[in-house]
């Protein structure tokens, strides 16, 4: 048995009092109020209510080391990254994984794998295989819906996953950036219940005018939070946060608290921000997470003050998991499961032909802190019939190579990248993490792209002299090793990236990985070509 004292936050109740907290085999089992009062306050942990464990480059067993320390105390996890990669392995390997740790994992069938047919992937989730995960416990939703198309053309696979996410009682997820009007109402009458893509205000307040439930997202790259956060006040009992991707070197720094205590600097209201960080998903989702009450799991966090949440301790189930800053769940061993076969790539691969009958080609453009891009056209810079990047105007070559068997190299142009020399690759690349690179040279694209292949998997950065890599093992996109040391070998690259090779984005591999997801417009490069994101279909690179 043990007991605490603090301040005690009682969000429904809208009050704080100082009292004690008495737990039994993980269990609250007692809550007194008491007279006097405390220096620190007892609250519930907060929950992120849409993340891709995968995109941190960690393990289950390793986020969670992390993500304690900053007093998050479950997740609901999408394994969709890994299972494009592995299918139902790559599924298991996450709950099995997560089971290692004392921290809760809410883990969805993923709903599109592949998430199109226009991109090779290294799995398929079938009907079939899809009702069989969400009649195991372990799993409890439909992740997100991506193919909004699907839903709303009634594409019979499409459907019979929502319908058996229905007949077990289970949520789903949604994805649909932009979707308005009609089409929107439709999505979401088929039974779609949130929605983590909404990109202005506009679009959260027509969604949450349908029913929906809106997730303030803000990751490593795409961040909403300040295009959303005013709605908070009047729809507090429909919002969640969520960080959706979160590099390992961003989840060192913070995690949920930090939204909670930018929420609180706005002025919003404490009991409103604390539903929507700490409450609300767990309701949604149905998840065995304490919410400080009697009978719940002891799953609470102590945190020095209610404006920055400053935490310091976690405890999960009754178990001290971290203090002050340090993480007290240890490292376990990590089974490498991958996917990967192909062998290292020529210069000759990276080389783009121009099209003598076109005056112009289409050209993507990247934006920073977005997931999101834009297109327009330029005359390409040609020599000897041959398209060559242009560093002074920012227009360099993008490439994307199928991992999962040798095939041509599919090129396209892109902008925003900013690089003065070298290149980058990366197999984080949504949705079937392929390998995607940008480079100036044909040169520096072939050794960036090699080091992946050489490690099966990773990130790489190159300049003139010098070649960066960190290797992903695990499945192509996640580390074996400590949060810790990965974070730090993270930072590194991602600083020389930025220092060295000169790019002006604020987080380069995270845009990196996103300029393959081809269900975000407007304009990406799949590894069977360019393609419109808007219109949905392949697009040509050269505009006669």
């Amino acid at each position: 048995m043990s007991t605490f004292k603090g301040n005690i936050v009682d969000i429904p109740g809208r009050r704080i009092y100082y009292g004690s907290i008495r737990v039994e085999n993980g269990i609250i089992v007692e809550i007194l109020p008491l007279e006097g009062t405390g220096t620190d306050f007892l609250m519930p942990g907060f929950v992120d209510s849409h993340v891709h464990v995968e995109s941190s480059m960690l393990v289950p067993s390793e986020f969670a080391r992390l993500a304690v320390v900053h007093g998050t105390v479950g997740t609901v996890s999408d394994p969709h990254e890994i299972a494009n990669v592995l299918g139902m392995e790559g599924v298991e390997f996450m709950i099995q994984n997560g089971r290692e740790v004392p921290f809760k994992f809410y883990f969805g069938a993923p709903s599109c794998v592949p998430a199109t047919t226009f991109e090779t992937a290294g799995a398929r989730l079938d009907v079939q295989e899809v009702e069989a995960l969400l009649n195991r416990p372990e799993i409890t939703y439909l992740s997100e819906m991506m193919n909004y198309p699907g839903v709303l053309f009634g594409d019979p696979d499409v459907l019979a996953k929502i319908e058996a996410a229905k007949r077990v009682g289970k949520p789903i997820d949604g994805h649909a950036p932009g979707l308005m009007g009609e089409d929107a109402a439709r999505y979401i009458a088929a039974g779609i219940s949130t929605d983590h893509e909404c990109f202005t205000r506009e679009e959260a307040e027509h969604k949450l005018g349908l029913g929906m439930k809106i997730l303030i997202r803000e990751g490593s790259a795409a961040k909403n939070f300040e295009a959303l956060i005013d709605l908070l006040a009047d729809h507090s009992d429909r919002m969640m946060f969520c960080s959706d991707d979160k590099h390992p070197d961003d989840l060192i720094k913070g995690h949920i608290n930090q939204l909670a205590a930018r929420a609180i600097a706005r002025r919003l209201d404490l009991y409103d921000v604390l539903k929507v960080a700490c409450w609300n998903p767990v309701d949604h989702y149905s998840m065995a997470i304490g919410r400080l009450r009697v009978g719940d799991p002891a799953d609470f966090i102590r945190v020095s003050d209610l404006d920055n949440f400053e935490v310091l301790e976690t405890w999960i189930d009754g178990v001290l998991v971290a203090s002050r800053g340090e993480t007290h769940i240890p490292s376990v061993p990590v089974q490498v499961v991958n996917r990967f076969g192909i062998g290292p790539k020529a210069v000759s691969d990276f080389q783009l032909s121009a099209d003598p009958t076109a005056q112009n080609a289409r050209i993507i453009r990247a934006l920073n802190g977005e997931i999101v891009t834009e297109s327009f056209f330029a005359t390409p810079l040609v020599r000897d019939g041959l398209v060559q990047t242009d560093v002074s105007k920012d227009i360099l070559k993008i490439a994307v190579i199928n991992r999962y068997a040798e095939a041509p190299v599919a090129l396209a142009l892109i902008n925003g990248f900013g690089l003065d020399q070298g290149a980058i690759a990366s197999c984080v690349a949504h949705d079937s993490h392929n390998i995607v690179a940008v480079g100036t040279d044909d040169a520096s694209l072939c050794r960036a792209v090699n080091l992946i292949i050489e490690n099966k998997g990773g990130i790489s950065a190159v300049s003139k002299v010098t070649s960066k890599v960190l290797p992903l093992p695990v499945a192509g996109i996640m580390a074996a090793d400590a949060g810790q040391d990965v974070a730090r070998a993270y930072s590194e690259i991602d600083r020389f990236v930025r220092k060295t090779l000169g790019s002006p984005l604020a987080a380069p591999f995270m845009t990196l990985s996103f300029m393959a997801l081809l269900v975000i417009p407007e304009l990406k490069l799949s590894d069977l070509g360019l393609f419109d994101g808007k219109k949905f279909a392949f697009s040509p690179l050269f505009v006669k």
